[in-house]
């Protein structure tokens, strides 16, 4: 089956199209950016950048606390966090609702690291010569037959615990590396 038949997919505003308003009254966004679902996606913060900021009147397309969000641009989805709730997604970006018959975390897990659907996405770029995917795209992978919602809800919770740890390893590893080498300048 394909990926459409399983969800509901919703772009992001062109932001091309979003006219910046200088009226105060008028609701400040922020842009969400690849880093920000990098962040989602190990659950911490790992970047010190202030977002982008527009201030319109436009009807805008804004992320939810709990949306799986998918970057058109790496190919890569997330959960939005609290932190990110609330933000202005761009046409880059596809929100993806499921139903009951999918669990939103082993959707992630799908659309990360599923090798079939890795390969459909490769393929799918073959001959472009800009790399971005497309909601056509996306709409058109082919699932294979999905667990029974209890093991999805396992293999789910267990992929985004380990995304977690792996940041909060690369973070001490970062870190003692500053470290070490605070420590031979001080001895130079």
């Amino acid at each position: 089956m394909e990926l459409n038949e399983l969800v509901e997919l919703n772009v992001g505003s062109p932001q091309f199209r979003i006219k910046n308003s200088v009226i105060t009254t008028d609701p400040e966004y922020k842009f969400y950016s690849q880093n920000d679902l990098e962040e989602d996606l190990a659950g911490m913060k790992l970047f010190d950048e202030q977002p982008k900021l527009i201030r319109t009147s436009d009807n805008v397309t804004t992320l939810a606390e709990k949306d799986v969000v998918f970057s058109l641009i790496s190919g890569k989805a997330a959960i939005v966090s609290p932190l990110h709730s609330g933000y202005l997604y761009t046409q880059n970006y596809i929100v993806i609702r499921t139903g009951e018959e999918v669990d939103d975390k082993f959707l992630v897990y799908l659309l990360n690291e599923d090798k079939q659907i890795a390969r459909q996405l490769w393929l799918s770029l073959q001959g472009s010569s800009v790399l971005k995917y497309t909601v056509k795209q996306l709409r058109e992978l082919k699932i294979a037959e999905l667990p029974p919602i209890d093991k999805q809800k396992i293999i789910g919770d267990v992929y985004m615990k380990q995304c977690h740890l792996q940041a909060l390893q690369e973070r001490k590893a970062r870190n003692e590396t500053l470290l070490r080498l605070t420590r031979l300048g001080e001895a130079y």
